[in-house]
């Protein structure tokens, strides 16, 4: 009864997401589902392998200007600036593991979030980047030479087959025997060690297959918002997916669309009418979700629904 469920859940969400262009802006949805991505391929390191990067915003960055420049500048088709992008970022992860994986706590998070910060200063300083200027006008061009993406309503539901794969891709992750050693390695590494595993090899894994999911988010988002800039690769990126994660719900195959969803249309609800307090209220959301929702939004939900169930 509970995979019926669950499956139906599934179905309705997928069905709500078919019909969202009809009742919302488009390119608002399609934000919303580059920043759930984001927020997905994090919580696969920091939810299911205990990994805290504060570096994640690099990934994100370096495909987002590898896929404007190689549709801008050398003219390639829109799945290869897509596949460019996310290989970049999937490599410039492994480069980012093998330097920081063998620490752990908050010498791993400071270790990415200083090699994080390189990247943000080269991006500063390269000439494919646009510098302060960032990287603007980037083409949509045409999905396998027939699809127009120039226009909103197409490029929507290619954005939306992108993200359900991806979604896809983390959900059976973590259902998979190398999930499981994930999982158990957040819980007890050492009893992981015992049993004869590489642990080393595993973080690293799932650190690539981390970046590789992020920029694949910035390398769509550079799709849907034809430009990409320092934003993306500034480290107020990397607080915002730890804000997202932990307001959903860390560790949750949810939680991270949820809290995307949330501050995403906060923050473009926000924006226009308190301008730089957004930054503050993101905040105060931020120490409130830590001391009154500790398994956040989607956590707090399901823990609720086992309490009624077991009334």
């Amino acid at each position: 009864m509970t995979d019926k469920r669950i499956l139906l859940a599934y179905l309705a969400l997928l069905v709500a997401l078919l019909a969202a262009p009809l009742v919302l802006y488009p390119v608002l949805v399609m934000k919303i589902l580059c920043f759930a991505l984001f927020a997905c391929a994090f919580n696969l390191l920091l939810g299911y392998t205990g990994l805290l990067s504060f570096g994640h915003a690099a990934f994100l960055g370096s495909a987002a200007y590898v896929t404007g420049h190689v549709l801008k500048a050398w003219a390639w088709p829109t799945e290869l600036g897509l596949l460019a992008g996310t290989l970049a970022a999937a490599a410039l992860g492994w480069v980012f593991g093998v330097l920081a994986i063998r620490r752990s706590g908050i010498y791993f998070a400071m270790v990415t979030l200083a090699l994080a910060q390189m990247v943000y200063f080269i991006f500063i300083q390269a000439p494919f980047t646009g510098g302060e200027d960032g990287l603007q006008g980037v083409p949509r061009g045409y999905l396998f030479g027939v699809i127009d993406l120039a226009d909103d309503r197409n490029l929507y539901y290619v954005v939306l087959t992108i993200c359900v794969g991806a979604f896809w891709l983390i959900q059976r992750t973590i259902h998979s025997p190398f999930g499981q050693i994930l999982k158990a390695i957040r819980e007890n590494e050492a009893r992981v060690v015992s049993l004869g595993y590489d642990v080393a090899k595993y973080k690293l894994l799932a650190f690539v297959l981390s970046a590789g999911l992020a920029g694949l988010a910035g390398a769509t988002k550079t799709l849907v918002f034809k430009f990409a800039t320092l934003t993306d690769a500034h480290w107020h990126a990397s607080g915002e997916v730890v804000l997202m994660t932990l307001l959903g719900g860390m560790g949750t195959i949810f939680g991270p669309v949820v809290g995307a969803s949330v501050i995403v249309t906060l923050q473009n609800e926000l924006a226009d009418k308190v301008g730089s307090l957004v930054t503050v209220i993101m905040g105060g959301i931020f120490v409130l979700c830590v001391l009154a929702f500790r398994r956040g939004i989607v956590g707090e939900a399901a823990a609720l629904y086992r309490r009624m169930v077991g009334r």
